[in-house]
């Protein structure tokens, strides 16, 4: 008798499908006396969740059934309303409805952007290092990566230049966050991206500018985001609810001037989802609509992220641990240590054991070539056990030392 396989015959692309550190290790911390730092996730006790239940009790006596309904794909005119109107606010440039798209989420809108350009070998250009979340959308899509050199001021213009100079074949797109990066907390200084636009129209290279966490500066001002710069060249701007709302929500949009991308990106949607839900939209746009009990919230999440990192960054000088750097971000949700002669991956083992957790910066690299850095979140724990938290990081960055 003959024997049939019916082993799954995979696409080749899905080789190149990694499992997320960060999602593995959320599996750990659901142990209760693990201290995560590693998650990059808002604090639940901001999120409105009173307001958002009243919320949707207004939205369902208001619209009824057609809340629960399909709508367009580009998402409710309304919210697509009142992003443009939020954007128009930071960017100081006309947008209106028809450059926006609501998405599932900002990694929903990196996917989709990355099926429309990416065929199987195409270049990126990345900052190095980028964010996992981004790298595994391309992943998924065969892509192959340059990396632009960045400092404390984030993407170096002339490395950029240099790397489009000398590369073949010519990337499909840069890709960054120029405000509060994952992993590091950087923001790109404001004389770079004026600069950085012009290099990428002048190779004529689209600009996918991220900004998760633009509006959670804490300290000094709003930088223009690069799409606010008048170009010939193509840019693509990504915008999200999940840190100035909740991520629960998963509403988020996608702006572009360019009416061929955004047609592009709409087929995409279609054939993925068809739409974003139209409850979720509603509600987000319900509470986001009370301006002045919205921006009252966004201010106590700035504020106390604000407290967190100052917490996190004392705590850490207090270890007194030679070799022991990082940064101070002035908004977002992430410190970038690093640690002279250490490979982070291994000092996991180590301080998962003292209970305590954090993401290796190995994980941001996608050539997977830099060993010295970790990745702390500050937004989702409180003082106490972000000092006990450290103090736990610190013991086993000694009992590492002392085994080594």
């Amino acid at each position: 008798m003959t024997t049939i396989s019916r082993a799954a015959k995979f696409a080749e692309r899905t080789s190149r499908l990694r499992a997320s550190t960060i999602r593995e290790m959320l599996k750990v911390t659901q142990q209760p006396d693990i201290i995560s730092f590693g998650g990059g996730l808002p604090a639940p006790e901001l999120f409105p969740t009173r307001e958002i239940a009243d919320c949707t009790r207004e939205v369902m006596d208001e619209y009824g059934a057609a809340a629960l309904q399909y709508c367009v794909t580009e998402g409710i005119p309304e919210l697509r309303n009142w992003v443009a109107d939020r954007l128009r606010k930071r960017f100081g440039q006309p947008l209106d409805r028809s450059d926006i798209l609501i998405v599932n989420g900002s990694q929903q809108g990196l996917d989709l952007i990355a099926k429309i350009f990416i065929d199987p070998g195409d270049h990126i250009v990345l900052e190095h290092p980028s964010y996992l979340g981004a790298i595994q959308a391309f992943d998924a899509y065969q892509a192959r990566y340059l990396s632009v050199q960045t400092d404390e001021d984030g993407i170096v213009p002339e490395s950029l230049e240099h790397v489009l100079d000398h590369a073949d074949p010519f990337p499909k797109f840069l890709y960054l966050i120029p405000n509060f990066q994952n992993p590091t907390g950087r923001t790109l200084a404001h004389e770079r991206r004026q600069a950085i636009v012009r290099i990428c129209e002048r190779f004529e290279l689209p600009i996918v500018e991220d900004d998760p966490y633009g509006e959670l500066r804490f300290e000094g001002s709003d930088l223009p985001p690069l799409a606010s710069y008048e170009s010939e060249g193509i840019i693509i701007y990504l915008g999200t609810g999940s840190k100035i709302i909740a991520p629960g929500l998963r509403v988020a949009w996608v702006a572009t001037k360019d009416a061929e991308v955004r047609e592009k990106i709409a087929l995409a949607k279609q054939g993925a989802d068809l739409q974003s839900g139209s409850l979720a939209q509603y509600i987000f746009l319900r509470y986001a609509s009370k301006a002045e009990a919205f921006e009252a919230h966004v201010a106590r999440i700035k504020s106390t992220y604000h407290h967190r990192r100052d917490v996190m960054a004392e705590a850490l000088a207090a270890l007194g641990i030679p070799g022991l750097r990082h940064n101070m971000p002035q908004g977002g949700m992430f410190l970038w240590a690093t640690l002279d002669g250490i490979d982070t991956t291994e000092l996991l083992k180590i301080s998962a054991l003292q209970k305590v957790v954090f993401v290796p910066g190995v994980s941001f690299y996608p050539e997977r070539d830099v060993h010295n850095g970790m990745r702390l979140n500050f937004s989702n724990a409180g003082d106490d056990s972000i000092r006990t938290g450290i103090a736990r990081l610190g013991e086993a960055i000694r009992s590492f030392s002392h085994q080594h």
